[in-house]
């Protein structure tokens, strides 16, 4: 901005002229109130989470990630045992309370800048939807160290989790992920409750796949912090094994560094296809998988994989870390050190497998997430934990 410009808008804003509000500016300052379903109210709940399904609902409520879902299944469970629920995002800092409030429900972003401001017999839950920030960020670091011995490349890290103190200032917690999250918040000597995450898409079960054709080809799904998510060591493998085929599923505009440094096995190598982002709720989607046996993610730390959950569902064998944070169920692989060459040995073998064992892996994997993780199953696991933790205690 030119030095005339900076000085016009000084000279506007102290004659009462503001900028114009964005539309994420508007999200973080916003206040939306869901009433309970029946009146009077039984009590009033602060959900500090995603506001957007509540604040743009003509827009419908989004695929890209489980918590636009979940978020507005949180304050449901409330407003249907009559509690009025104001629901602020989770990255409003400012947010200063004109209620007394029963119940505090916050994501780690911002609990420590809401709690303080509360009345001091509410009862607070912070929804915790990543491993710990100490266990997340070391990982991250320690994957980006390995890269920069590896290949000479330092990037940065597009998932750092910023230091919190929510679940110490907590009364409670309610966790995503499966016992490997859970364990990172063991220290704090809270309650913590599980509930399994949800997937935004559910799929038949596909009986008729042609193995001879779909075994050799993999792919990896997922969202930005693709050094976090093992997307390096995945091509790195795949590169080193030109009979087996890789499609990329990811926001690779997001990372343009990355993409850079990577830009050889991303584009100019035969047996890797990269697709960019992929709409689960789409066509291509729904024939990629239909044409590929596995997922490969190698992720380093995780509150509950929900790429990972999603291509259970559409019936793909998953290859990931015990940080992905998925309970397998029998129907997948579990990496152990998740280095290139270990990838390479539990790639190469699903792909030799015959086809009954891959067909029971499949059946396995789509089963646990269809037990486990839908939307019904995650109604269902808050509605208990409310009426079991909150409403009865």
């Amino acid at each position: 901005m030119s030095n005339a410009r900076q000085l016009a808008r000084k000279l506007l804003t102290k004659l009462g002229w503001a900028p114009p509000v964005g539309r994420e500016t508007h999200k973080n300052r916003s206040v939306v109130t869901v009433p309970a379903d029946r009146q009077p109210a039984a009590g009033r709940v602060l959900l500090s989470y995603v506001i957007d399904p509540f604040l743009f609902p003509d827009e419908g409520i989004s695929n890209n990630h489980t918590h636009f879902w979940e978020s507005h299944a949180i304050a449901r469970t409330f407003t249907e045992r009559g509690y009025d629920v104001d629901v602020i995002h989770f990255e409003n800092h400012t947010f200063n309370p004109e209620h007394d409030y029963n119940f505090f429900i916050s994501a780690r972003t911002n609990f420590d800048s809401i709690k303080p401001r509360l009345n001091q017999d509410c009862v607070s839950v912070v929804h915790l939807d990543t491993a710990h920030w100490l266990f997340n960020n070391t990982a991250a670091y320690h994957r980006l160290s390995q890269l920069r011995q590896r290949r000479g490349i330092a990037l940065y890290n597009a998932k750092t989790v910023e230091p919190n103190w929510a679940l110490e200032g907590a009364d409670m917690g309610t966790v995503l992920g499966n016992q490997f999250t859970m364990d990172t918040y063991r220290f704090a000597g809270k309650p913590l409750h599980r509930i399994p995450i949800s997937a935004p898409l559910v799929y038949d079960w596909q009986p008729d796949k042609d193995y001879s054709d779909c075994r050799s080809r993999f792919i990896w799904f997922g969202s930005s912090g693709f050094v976090h998510k093992g997307l390096d060591l995945v091509l790195e493998a795949f590169a080193g094994m030109p009979e087996l085929e890789l499609y990329v599923c990811g926001p690779l505009d997001h990372e343009r560094m990355f993409v850079e440094c990577f830009h050889r096995e991303l584009y100019e190598t035969p047996n890797i296809k990269t697709l960019g982002w992929v709409d689960v709720a789409g066509e291509e989607f729904l024939q990629l998988v239909s044409r590929c046996i596995g997922l490969v993610y190698p992720t380093c730390s995780e509150g509950g994989g929900g790429g990972v959950i999603t291509c259970m569902h559409a019936g793909l064998i998953p290859i990931v870390t015990r940080e992905a944070s998925v309970d397998l169920g029998g129907g997948g692989i579990e990496l152990g050190c998740a280095e290139i060459e270990e990838i390479r040995q539990q790639v190469r073998t699903v792909a030799g497998l015959p086809e009954e064992s891959l067909e029971q892996l499949r059946q396995a994997a789509w089963q646990t997430a269809r037990s486990k993780h839908t939307r019904a199953g995650f109604a269902q696991a808050f509605g208990e934990f409310v009426d079991q933790q909150l409403l009865n205690s």
